[in-house]
């Protein structure tokens, strides 16, 4: 055992005990980060204006703050772009995460010196939860590759911005750097394509030990090594003992990744975003990500049945169930206040609070009523799967809702295959039997009459590559919805298939 993996292994000791500390006292945390969040910005133009002074309770906070969006909390974030001082938090931020918003434009979301350490703590503690439980420290003498955007950053009225995971790049320990790669030249390549070959140019008989990145762009990757060397990527790199993932589910990737590895390795799933890293995997035999209580970020949930309404109450972390879809909301110390991120969640566990991420709230279907989410089609993808021993590359999901000859409206699956099932009626059966055990209402529409079983429209290799690509979002953090509520999406693939 070298002396790095010896003091991982102390160290993740230390950091687990100190986690289990805050997490075994879930409300008297968030408690304290909630009084410390109102108390520090009370004297912020937004603390003045929605009377911080005043707020010494969560009844009053809901009374004063309103849940706000990126749109509902851009006059704020404008004025801070624009040079001024004390506007969502004391100071300026040190950075902007820089982000393409689909009906905005470009985001801004702020990163200050009080709330960037919990974006590089969380991602350590999650390597560390890992070697804590398992004994792993192996992994820490190998090299480590991160998929990332580039590191480069502009600059706006004195504060530096750029992708959050380039941002991050910035803060990588100096007890890694010497394991860390691509290459800092490599990293700052813009095409994802380009980029993609120089990884493998330079990693390919490296001694690499940790991988992590979003599943399908690391798929991108494998693939790209084993045309170049002609061998599983287990084989290439014997000592890969681990694989760390976000940004989406890796279930409907697993038996793809499993063939190209060509052995199971174990996996950490990590949710981080721009407004804050919210959870990491802190057991292998436990289902969900741990949720970070403690790390300057205050959480209310709506139930997502309710999102929108009038009166929809904004519950805290005592209050919530297991099982129940919530919209997540984040009051935090870069400066957001009850700001909705867009994400549903569920709880998996409340000793402790455990999540997973079950979608967007604005990625459904219901076209008829269904609301259909990402969690139950990633569910039932992932059951055709093993129950066929099919592989797939990428898919998503739409209703058809415009059918000719009289036929019933249906929601059409586009599947990219790496192996096809045997049977692929057997395959749609499953899915949408899977469908209709998870979602009453997707049941009744079918019993019915309403809609027809789901139909499958296979997508050419690299078909969904050529999507992403098509719209300027090939790689980087940028990921494919799992659903969407219109045909947007299928337009573009349909003209792929007919390619």
């Amino acid at each position: 055992m070298s002396l790095k993996s010896f003091g991982a292994k102390i160290f993740a000791k230390n950091i687990r005990r100190k986690i289990d500390t805050w997490a075994s006292k879930p409300e008297a945390t968030q408690k304290k980060v909630f009084q410390e969040l109102i108390e520090k910005a009370k004297d912020t133009k937004f603390g003045r204006d929605h009377g911080f002074k005043n707020i010494r309770s969560h009844t009053q906070f809901v009374e004063r703050v309103p849940v706000r969006d990126y749109e509902e909390l851009r006059f704020y974030v404008d004025k801070m772009v624009a040079g001024e001082t004390d506007v969502l938090w004391p100071g300026k931020p040190l950075y902007y995460a820089k982000t393409s918003g689909t009906t905005s434009g470009a985001k801004y979301i702020p990163l200050t010196k009080d709330s960037m350490p919990s974006h590089i703590n969380a991602a350590r503690n999650a390597i560390l939860c890992y070697i804590a439980e398992t004994g792993n420290a192996r992994f820490v003498d190998g090299k480590m590759i991160f998929l990332q955007g580039s590191p480069e950053m502009e600059e706006m009225n004195g504060v530096k911005m750029g992708r959050l995971s380039g941002i991050v790049a910035h803060y990588v320990p100096s007890y890694l750097q010497k394991n860390r790669m691509p290459s800092w030249e490599t990293n700052c390549i813009e095409d994802w394509e380009t980029k993609v070959d120089a990884i493998v140019q330079e990693t390919r008989n490296e001694n690499m030990s940790v991988i992590s990145g979003i599943p399908s762009w690391v798929q991108m990757y494998f693939e790209r090594l084993q045309q170049k060397s002609g061998m599983k990527i287990g084989e290439l790199f014997p000592n890969f003992d681990l694989f760390i993932y976000g940004g989406v589910n890796y279930e409907p990737y697993r038996k793809k990744f499993e063939n190209l590895i060509g052995r199971k390795v174990d996996s950490i799933e990590l949710y981080p975003a721009s407004e804050g890293f919210f959870a990491f995997q802190d057991k292998q035999t436990e289902k969900g990500m741990l949720l970070q209580l403690d790390s300057g970020m205050f959480y209310e949930f709506i139930k997502a049945d309710e999102f929108g309404e009038e009166n929809s109450k904004r519950l805290t972390i005592g209050q919530v169930e297991t099982g129940v879809n919530y919209v997540m909301l984040v009051s935090s110390n870069a400066g957001l206040w009850a700001y909705n991120i867009g994400d549903t969640i569920q709880f998996t566990s409340t000793k402790p609070y455990r999540v997973i991420v079950s979608g967007r709230i604005k990625h459904f279907i219901s076209a008829f009523g269904e609301h259909v989410i990402a969690k139950e089609v990633e569910e039932a993808i992932q059951q055709a799967t093993s129950a066929t021993n099919a592989r797939i590359s990428e898919f998503t999901v739409a209703p058809q809702i415009t059918t000719v000859n009289a036929e019933l409206p249906y929601h059409e699956w586009f599947i990219e295959f790496e192996k096809e099932p045997d049977d692929l009626k057997k395959f749609g059966a499953l899915l949408d039997k899977s469908l209709r055990e998870q979602n009453s209402y997707y049941f009744d529409l079918i019993e019915g009459k309403i809609l027809q079983p789901l139909k499958i429209s296979k997508v050419p290799v690299n078909g969904f590559q050529e999507y992403m690509k098509s719209i300027g979002k090939l790689g980087g953090q940028n990921k494919l919805p799992r659903l969407s509520n219109d045909r947007k999406i299928a337009e573009v693939l349909e003209k792929i298939i007919k390619a």
